[in-house]
């Protein structure tokens, strides 16, 4: 830990990170859990995340959330969701997206205090139940996740 002159504390090492996806993936396949691909990371300051998935370093009550801007959402599809898979649960956000017609865009979010232990892991799927391989996942997506307590 460190205490600066005004007392803010700081703790380095404290597991926190943020990733986003390097580029977009394009008509996402329908009926299938598609792993989200988070390529670049904005920060990993413990070094607990890796290809796509976060592995929890200590047991405690992890922040994790995750949003996704997807584009050409097809309207015929019987839902969508989004969800963050940890070891001991599952965190889902689902939609019926029948607005009549394809949405332009459509942005999911999940946010969750998750208990887990050490080595749990945590990783974000989409899946789109019916209709066209169409829909786009943007760069514009996030996850992100930090050790609360």
């Amino acid at each position: 830990m460190r205490i600066n002159a005004i007392g803010a504390v700081t703790k380095p090492l404290q597991p926190a990170f943020l990733a986003i996806p390097s580029s977009a993936q394009d008509n996402i396949a329908v009926n299938t859990a598609v792993t989200v691909v988070f390529g670049t990371e904005i920060f990993d300051q413990n070094a607990d995340f890796a290809s796509n998935t976060f592995t929890a370093p200590v047991t405690g009550k992890y922040h994790l959330d995750a949003m996704a801007r997807v584009q050409a959402i097809d309207s015929a599809s019987s839902y969508y969701f989004f969800q963050i898979t940890t070891s001991n649960r599952v965190y889902q956000h689902i939609v019926d997206p029948d607005y009549g017609q394809d949405n332009d865009y459509y942005t999911f979010n999940v946010n969750v205090l998750a208990d887990m232990d050490a080595n749990d892991t945590a990783y974000v799927i989409i899946q789109q139940g019916t209709g066209t391989a169409q829909s786009d996942l943007q760069v514009k997506s996030h996850f992100s996740g930090y050790l609360a307590c």
